[in-house]
C-alpha cells in the first residue's frame, strides 16, 4: 500500500517567464534534476490567478514581463501575508542589482549556468521547513 504523505521531497516551484520556450526548458530541467514539481506561467496576470489555488514554495520570476516587471510582481505579492516567506529568484538579461539587493533576492543574469540555478534552488529548499 502506498502512502501519499506530503513528504519533504516534493515542493512546488512556479516559473514566471514570458518566453515560453525558455520557461518550459527551465521547468523541464527543474523536474528532471530536482525532487520538485515545477509549473510555468507566461504572464503575471495568469500567475496571480494561479496563486488563488496554489501557494508555491519557491518563485522564479523573469524580470522582463508583460504589463509589469518581475520586481513589481514580487512587490505586489509581498503585500499579501501568505507570500511574504516565499523565496524568490529573479532572472534577467539586465538585472537592476540595487533593487534586487534592497529586497534581498537572488538574481541570475541570463544566460546563466543551469548548475547555478539548481544550486540556488537546492539551497533555498533547504531553508524551508
Amino acid at each position: 500500500m502506498q502512502s501519499h504523505s506530503h513528504d519533504e521531497q516534493h515542493k512546488t516551484i512556479l516559473v514566471i517567464e514570458d518566453d515560453a520556450s525558455v520557461g518550459s526548458s527551465l521547468v523541464q530541467i527543474i523536474v528532471e534534476e530536482t525532487q520538485n514539481l515545477a509549473f510555468l506561467v507566461t504572464d503575471p496576470e495568469q500567475a496571480l490567478q494561479i496563486f488563488e489555488e496554489l501557494l508555491p514554495d519557491l518563485l522564479i520570476i523573469d524580470y522582463h514581463l508583460p504589463h509589469m516587471n518581475g520586481l513589481q510582481l514580487y512587490d505586489f505579492l509581498q503585500t499579501r501575508r501568505e507570500f511574504q516567506h516565499i523565496p524568490t529568484i529573479i532572472i534577467s538579461a539586465a538585472v537592476p542589482r540595487e533593487d534586487i539587493q534592497k529586497r534581498q533576492l537572488i538574481a541570475l543574469d541570463k544566460p546563466f549556468e543551469i548548475d547555478d540555478l539548481l544550486s540556488h534552488i537546492d539551497n533555498l529548499m533547504q531553508t524551508l521547513h
